[in-house]
């Protein structure tokens, strides 16, 4: 095979992006399991007929084809030495819905969610929910037949499926089903390939019948092997289904035809405490003997107690009833006493109450989701436990007979002790018997892989013996392909290779899985092989044993970075719609950039092009600190990578214009009228973009008259507040608010004047560094960090509260400058005495203090770096306080995120991140309401954006109310409302100019104007 040859091949005869780069074949190396193989390169089709001319293009080359949707597999099956096809930026369409028919027709790249809202209208949904339900695309979950908690009530995927479209690799293409034998003489009548198919099928299941019959576990949750047990007569040799679960090793599905199921109308939820894993897992054939629950979840306590380290889902867990482990049973059905009283029947049966401490109802969907949302972060929580051991796939997803669950559990747990693998979390689909846990495998040594490799032959034949399955949920592919004959017997694989040979004689469809398997424990990510690059950094990575390495190594492929809506993350994602524009994506080329392979397909460590270019979009926006459920930092992976890319060389005008604001802000205070009219003025403003590396499409932000530090000089106290004074708190001046926004910063002074505390402020200039960390000037961070905790040391050694207005300027504080300098007691003390604005007030502000009582509509956009590091209940709480009816937006980031926006190359991006939420959602507001948002960023792009819109920050808000606002006065015109006469008379006289001299309130000040004097 010529790969240039096939590469050119690709792209002159199918409609597709074609990427035969290094950087695309590094992002797709690996799926979510434990092996790594770099693709001959990936085809990301604009259509289903492209796709289908993108394998017989390959099938005259004679190159492997493997397709691919959300690439989530834990068992290695979306990762091969073939062409990747992608079928999920493209081929997405609900293509048809028959609601009375209870059906519809998708393409193979639709993600469940996605599909689901779609047929929401019709009060229809695909009844099979893996925890990858954001992000998995059915396509996907055809070829791994893949479950979820709603199986207890739906099944598999297997069990939903009608009819499909297929291809294979020789070019046959129909669309398959049950099949009678009518039907069956008529396709042999025809002739051809599609008879010789149908003809294979009917020997092999003749050939095998009584094996089929016996070999096949009569389990709800088998799924290794492929589902001959569909072609047998009693089940109408239904060849859609048996090709169902077969991981794209026999055809290539261009349609789906599948079976839909109703929304339940009403749901609740019932959690039973239990002392450990395997007494809950006793009680499951009891409870199922008594009710027909839609989803019965374990969750043990090993998985509480990681999650309470991590400080992650403690609403969840604290909602949850006594115990060390818990099963959870949702009902559904079409009132909510109905509902409620299969909850309370099983209660009765069980000779259990409501009331008793071990167990705990709801039928409040949202505490129900909160609850759920714990059990389905499993894997998440167990892949990156708190005392840094490393945990893998291997044996994921095990299945037994429910009535044998506890004492599985029991000799599992034996077999843990024996190879010293201390202490895994179990938990899982325990309704159906379906186990899920991660390992302490030690995949980086000889002697670790070699012990793991005798682990799973000793589990698997454990789960045999139990007449258990495999696998439970994600397939076979190279983590249970070897084993397969430990469980079916060498008669039954036999069978699965004569199918394999029908379908796909020459071993082009995704080889390597099921049949003619790759070893168990070769082809791995890490192996005893593996040397990677381990380089000297800035950043200290307490969090990952100090280890560049590991920090990226977070990533273990959940794919949670490809949702679509809600959280944060990833945005150049949702945007791009690219996988190398994920945060996963990213972690890979970064994985791969470390050169530890001998096949690495990324070799210039931080001099990569294919690493600096999939990093140029990402926003640095902090939401995988969060919302990635291994919490996977790419914004300190991205300034790591930068600082080193460009040392010794010439960097982006960008990196010296906006990485430098700080300095350009304070040397603007020369004369700001004159740097605005030059930002303003059309050519001025023209030449100076270029020059500097702003995209023309984007608007300077205008400099106030007067900055806050200014303003403050001529108006603090006559005496210094006293550092030691509990009363005493810093008031950061960060450059934003400083320069651009300073009514926000008097009005914080106001606010927290009226609760009783002594403000100060530094007298000499301060930054936290956040631009030069942004752009990867790392040295240069530090340095200016070092001077700002020279300042602030007084205060440092006093405990002196610092509050922060620009919640990014916040997050240094609290995040990057402790990463930066973890060594530096100063820099621990001031992130342990930096607080938000409404943290202050909220938790130190008297007992006796209220805010004031605002009454308002507020909607909300909470900025990226508060959600990731500082959080927004305090806000919430503050809100509530002031009687604000606060819809705070799900809508993701704003798409500015600090200096991305700005930058040239990155508008269209910048707005397309915005276009998917925010902005729509500012127009969709009440013209009555307030508009808030604390971000600098999140303001500028509301301005911007075409909204007719200005936000103001919480602390403007709140200085609103101290002035008592008239019954149905506009809110952007309260903005620029000068105190009344018997204010203090430096209020009088300055708040007003500060406020009009403010980019936030630009706009109210213009309405005011003629009915306001100029202070």
């Amino acid at each position: 095979m010529s790969r240039n040859g096939l590469a050119a091949a690709l792209a002159a005869e199918v409609d597709a992006e074609v990427r035969f780069d290094a950087g695309s074949r590094g992002a797709y190396a690996t799926d979510g399991s434990n092996y790594r193989q770099v693709p001959i390169g990936v085809v990301v089709p604009r259509s289903v007929e492209a796709a289908a001319q993108a394998v017989q293009v390959c099938a005259r080359f004679d190159a492997p084809v493997l397709s691919r949707g959300g690439g989530t597999s834990l068992a290695g099956q979306s990762t091969n030495t073939a062409v990747v096809i992608d079928w999920s930026k493209y081929c997405d369409r609900l293509v048809a819905v028959d609601p009375d028919a209870r059906t519809c027709v998708v393409e193979p790249g639709i993600v469940l969610d996605a599909l689901n809202g779609r047929l929401s209208d019709h009060r229809l949904q695909f009844g099979p929910k893996p925890s990858t339900h954001s992000h998995c695309a059915l396509g996907g979950m055809i070829g791994n037949n893949s479950c979820g908690g709603s199986a207890q009530a739906y099944g598999k995927t297997v069990d939903n499926v009608r009819r499909l479209e297929v291809l294979t690799y020789d070019g046959a293409r129909m669309w398959v089903g049950p099949t009678s034998k009518a039907e069956r003489a008529r396709i042999a009548a025809e002739g051809g390939r599609r008879a010789e198919l149908y003809a294979g099928l009917d020997g092999l299941v003749a050939a095998y019948l009584p094996d089929i019959r016996r070999g096949y576990p009569k389990i709800p949750r088998r799924v290794s092997g492929y589902n001959l047990d569909s072609l047998l007569p009693e089940n109408g040799f239904d060849v859609a289904r048996a090709l169902v679960g077969s991981e794209g090793t026999l055809v290539t599905v261009l349609h789906a035809e599948l079976d839909l199921v109703p929304v339940p109308a009403y749901q609740s939820l019932l959690v039973l405490g239990y002392d450990d894993i395997c007494a809950a897992a006793d009680d499951v054939p009891r409870l199922l003997e008594h009710c027909h629950p839609g989803q019965l979840e374990a969750l043990d306590g090993r998985m509480a107690q990681l999650m309470r380290a991590e400080g992650a889902y403690l609403t969840s867990l604290n909602a949850l009833p006594d115990g060390d482990s818990w099963l959870m049973l949702q009902f559904g059905g079409d009132s909510q006493s109905a509902v409620d009283e299969q909850a309370h029947a099983l209660l009765r049966a069980l000779g259990r109450s409501e009331k008793d401490a071990d167990v705990a109802f709801s039928d409040d969907p949202e505490r129900e989701q909160r609850m759920l949302k714990a059990r389905e972060a499993g894997l998440g929580v167990t892949a990156r436990p708190p005392d840094d051991r490393e945990t893998w796939e291997g044996w994921e997803d095990s299945a037994v007979p429910p009535e044998r669950l506890g004492d599985y559990l029991r000799d599992l747990r034996k077999l843990f002790a024996e190879f010293d693998y201390d202490h895994p979390s179990l938990y899982g689909h325990f309704g159906q018997g379906c186990v899920h846990t991660r390992i302490p495998f030690g995949l980086r040594t000889a002697d670790g892989v070699a012990h793991f490799r005798r682990f799973v032959e000793r589990a698997a034949d454990l789960v045999a013996s139990y007449g258990g399955s495999l696998s439970g949920e994600h397939g076979d592919g190279q983590s249970r392909g070897e084993l397969l004959t430990r469980m079916f017997g060498e008669r039954l694989v036999g069978a699965f290779g004569e199918l394999k040979a029908l379908f796909d004689p020459g071993n082009r469809m995704n080889p390597g899985k099921i049949v003619h398997p790759n070893p168990v424990d070769g082809q791995l990510r890490l192996g005893p092989s593996w040397r990677p690059a381990t380089p000297a950094t800035h950043f200290g990575f307490p969090e990952d044993d100090h280890s560049f390495n590991r920090a990226v190594m977070r990533c273990v492929g959940i794919g949670n970075c490809r949702g679509h809506s809600g959280g944060v993350m990833c945005p150049s994602y949702r945007a791009t719609r690219e996988e190398e524009h994920s945060t996963r994506g990213r972690a890979r080329l970064l994985f791969e950039m470390l050169d530890g392979h001998a096949d690495s397909a990324v070799t210039d460590l931080w001099r990569s092009t294919e690493v600096h270019d999939a990093l140029d979009l990402c926003l640095a926006c902090k939401g995988c600190k969060s919302d990635c459920p291994t919490g996977v930092d790419m914004a300190t992976l991205k300034a790591e990578f930068l600082s080193h890319h460009y040392e010794g060389r010439l960097r982006p005008a960008a990196h010296y214009s906006m990485g430098w604001l700080p300095v350009w802000a304070r040397l603007s205070r020369l004369a700001p009228g004159l740097v605005n009219s030059a930002l303003q003025a059309p050519g001025l403003a023209r030449a100076g973009k270029r020059l500097a590396g702003v995209d023309e499409a984007r608007q300077a932000p205008v400099f106030a008259r007067r900055s806050f530090p200014q303003w403050w000089q001529r108006h603090a106290y006559a005496e210094e507040p006293d550092p030691a004074d509990p009363r005493t708190v810093v008031l950061w001046p960060d450059t934003f608010t400083s320069s651009f926004h300073p009514s926000i910063a008097v009005a914080a002074v106001r606010v927290l004047e009226d609760a009783g505390f002594r403000v100060a402020v530094p007298t000499e200039p301060v930054c936290c560094g956040l631009t030069w960390i942004s752009t990867g000037q790392l040295p240069v961070a530090r340095k200016v960090l070092r001077r700002t905790l020279h300042v602030l040391r007084p205060y440092l050694e006093a405990g002196t509260p610092v509050i922060g207005l620009e919640p990014s300027c916040t997050a240094v504080f609290r995040s990057d400058a402790v990463e930066l300098m973890p060594a530096d007691q100063d820099v621990q003390r001031l992130a342990g005495q930096v607080r938000t604005f409404a943290e202050h007030l909220v938790q130190h502000a008297p007992a006796d203090w209220h805010p004031p009582r605002l009454a308002r509509h507020a909607t909300v956009q909470t900025h990226c770096h508060q959600h990731a590091i500082m959080k927004f209940d305090a806000d919430r709480e503050l809100m509530r306080r002031a009687h604000l009816n606060a819809d705070v937006l799900d809508e993701g980031c704003c798409g500015l995120a600090g200096n991305f926006g700005f930058e040239r190359g990155h508008h269209e991006v910048s707005m397309a991140v915005a276009e998917q939420g925010v902005l729509p959602a500012v127009r969709a507001a009440a013209p009555d309401s307030l508009l808030l948002a604390d971000g600098f960023s999140c303001r500028t792009q509301i301005e911007q954006g075409g909204t007719g819109r200005r936000a103001l920050h919480l602390a403007e808000a709140l200085a609103l109310g101290l002035d008592g606002p008239l019954p149905g006065e506009h809110p952007e015109r309260l903005a620029v409302r000068p105190d009344p006469p018997s204010r203090a008379a430096r209020w009088a006289t300055t708040a007003g100019a500060a406020a009009l001299t403010s980019a936030a309130a630009t706009v109210a000040g213009r309405a005011a104007l003629r009915s306001l004097h100029r202070p």
